[in-house]
Formats: structure tokens, sequence, C-alpha cells
């Protein structure tokens, strides 16, 4: 499913020197406008990275420096700094020779890592009820009700952005920052994945049901119920991944 937007794009180049522009009227120092095009690469890896989650450019796609150029209205130059920046986030691969391309993890990377990100997201919860103000657990209630009236409309694009902020205020209550780094690393790798386990309707019925219960939990500082229910959420998007990919969950056991 891709985001309707997708086809109206913004003109990072042209923001950039607007900004510059901007900046020289108002009599700033060179090295102002200089910041602002330093910060095109990171705009233009944002927009790849949305599109890479929601698989307008899909695992192993080589990316077309040409046609990508084009559609953002960008020059080689940011664009392959972008591509290196989305390489140190593991989400594409640099080829000698011949380009980047988004990277693909292999069944047993995908099994792998959604038990790891089960076991996070579990002490995430635990440390987050320890830890939590009640007003983090008043804004992660109001966007639980947010993310509820998208998937009432079945935006699933609106409902994945809240969705994963829901997931990181969670982990960012736990205030524990080595937990946060790990966390975030190893999540960069899954959005993609995460964002297609709710094309089956039932299954996104089901999380969103399984949201709800986590609020709750931590509204009543139940460490040891949110950590169970995190768990087994991780758990069934990992199994919903993998019957997308036309793999058996059943397998996850027998993974070497």
């Amino acid at each position: 499913m891709k985001n309707q937007s997708s086809n109206t794009l913004p003109s990072f180049a042209a923001a950039a020197d607007a900004a510059a522009a901007g900046a020289a009227a108002a009599g700033l120092p060179a090295a102002m406008e200089i910041v602002d095009r330093r910060t095109l690469p990171t705009a233009i890896a944002d927009r790849l990275r949305e599109m890479i989650i929601e698989g307008e450019l899909a695992a192993g796609t080589r990316l077309n420096e040409r046609a990508l150029c084009d559609r953002l209205q960008v020059s080689r130059t940011p664009l392959r700094e972008a591509f290196r920046l989305l390489a140190a986030d593991g989400l594409v691969q640099m080829q000698p020779n011949r380009g980047a391309k988004v990277a693909a993890l292999s069944e047993k990377d995908i099994r792998e890592s959604f038990e790891v990100m089960g076991a996070l997201e579990a002490l995430s919860g635990e440390l987050a009820c320890q830890r939590i103000s009640d007003q983090e657990v008043a804004e992660i209630r109001a966007l639980t009700f947010e993310m509820q009236a998208c998937h009432a409309r079945r935006d699933l694009s609106a409902y994945y952005h809240v969705n994963r902020a829901i997931h990181e205020r969670i982990n960012a209550a736990g205030h524990n920052q080595l937990l946060t780094q790990v966390y975030t690393s190893i999540n960069l790798r899954l959005q993609n994945l995460r964002f297609r386990s709710n094309l089956n309707h039932e299954k996104w019925d089901k999380a969103m049901r399984e949201h709800l219960d986590m609020v709750d939990a931590l509204a009543a500082r139940d460490g040891a119920r949110l950590g169970e229910i995190m768990r087994a959420h991780l758990r069934r998007k990992g199994e919903a991944v993998l019957e997308t990919l036309n793999l058996s969950p059943a397998k996850s056991s027998d993974a070497a």
C-alpha cells in the first residue's frame, strides 16, 4: 500500500535554495546558507526511508539514481549521500560499481530480528511502567485514540506513523539510553516489515486491540502484563510477515 501523497513530492533542492536566498536577503553569513544545504541529504534520506517502509521501494530493488533525481528534483551528490545515510541504518546496501539497492533480510534474519525486537519491546514496557509519568501516559493514550481513528478509516499509512510514535514513546519512557540505542538500531531494519504485518485486516484488527490493552497496562503500571503483551505483539507481527512472504511461521523454532 502506497502513501497517497507520494506523487506530489516537495522539491528538496528548491527548498534549500529558497532557504539560502532567505538567509542572504536577511544578511546572514554564508555559513548559515551552507547549513541549510547540508540538511538536504538528510531530507532525501527521510523521504526514501518512508518509500522503503511503505513498500514503494521493495526489498532488493536497485536504486536508479537518474529516476530518483528526476522524481525528487535533486542532483546526484546529495542523493548518494542520502544512500550512505540509509546504508548506515542497514536499509540500503552499497554495491561497488553497481550503485545501491534496498536491503533485503533473509528468512533467518527476519525470525531472529523479531525475536530480539520482542524482547526489547517487552523490556521497554517493563521499565516504562516503573518510570513513566502521568503526563506521558496521557500522551500515549491520546495517540492510541488517534491511531484507533486511523484504523477505523483503514488509513494504514497514517496508522503506522502514529503506531511508530507510540512504540518509540514507550521505549523512551523507560529512560534507558543504551536500550533506546539498541532498540532504534534494530527497529530501523524492521520498519518495512512491521508496516507489512498489518496488510492482513484480521491481524491488523488484532494488533489494534493489543494496543488498547497496552495502554491500560501502562496506566496501571503493570510491567509484567505490559511486557507479556508487547512480546506477544511482536511475535504475532513476525508471524504475519512470514505469512505475507509465504514463509511458514511454524519453522521458526527450527531456524538455525
